[in-house]
């Protein structure tokens, strides 16, 4: 199996999932004592967060990008980037390095297209929901991709208040319950959980329609690119 190479710690909270599924997909697909071959380079999220709030996203892809070489020069084959959000800087994050990337947005898609699901809705940051770096690579392809029309503000806030804090309320629990059955009234069968937190507060068992856990896909996606 390859070293799996993991820009993470945005927040560290869902980097703490992927190391789980990582590990224990990794057993699942070899057996026995076996865990992925994995480092991990995990940043200070503060400084991140305060580049996206600037809109220096040229600035966050640099700092990502040496994240990204630093797991390349320490031996990792495949490389993962472990948020939603800082996807809008993949491809600055990876000039110049040569291991192959695992979009996180791929898997999903891969999963909702066998599903048969061609309606779907997208939660996660407000950039994520706002800019179309993550919804055209769906549309692309063949999706049609819906956003809430309202509470954005509040759906971003209880992610960067609350879940990157390890902080699970039902009250925030239900204001996304809520904003997904808006989005099913509109004509989506599905939703992507399109922030790596939001899986730590919604799953099948709440939502009223199926629930695409993207912490999930996207590390079962690495460990199957190290296997191959």
């Amino acid at each position: 199996m390859k070293t799996i190479g993991l820009v993470g710690g945005m927040s560290w909270e869902s980097t703490a999932h992927y190391y789980r599924i990582l590990n224990s997909e990794a057993a699942r697909c070899l057996g026995g004592l076996h865990s992925a071959p994995l480092l991990i380079h995990s940043l200070d999220f503060a400084g991140i967060a305060a580049l996206q709030t600037e809109g220096k996203w040229d600035e966050a892809g640099a700092v990502l990008n040496d994240s990204a070489r630093r797991l390349a020069d320490a031996g990792a084959e495949v490389i993962g980037l472990a948020t939603n959000t800082m996807h809008l800087v993949a491809d600055a994050m990876m000039e110049g390095v040569s291991a192959p990337f695992v979009h996180i947005a791929e898997p999903t898609a891969d999963a909702l297209l066998e599903d048969g699901h061609a309606t779907i809705g997208l939660l996660g940051t407000r950039f994520t929901m706002e800019m179309g770096f993550y919804r055209e690579r769906l549309e692309a392809r063949g999706m049609t991709v819906l956003v809430p029309e309202v509470d954005r503000t509040n759906l971003n806030a209880i992610i960067f208040e609350e879940l990157c804090r390890g902080i699970v309320r039902d009250e925030s629990r239900k204001t996304y319950v809520e904003a997904i059955g808006r989005l099913a009234a509109r004509g989506a069968s599905a939703v992507i959980l399109g922030c790596t937190e939001i899986g730590m507060l919604i799953d099948d068992s709440v939502s009223p329609i199926p629930t695409y856990d993207t912490t999930d896909l996207h590390a079962k996606a690495l460990v199957s690119a190290a296997l191959a």
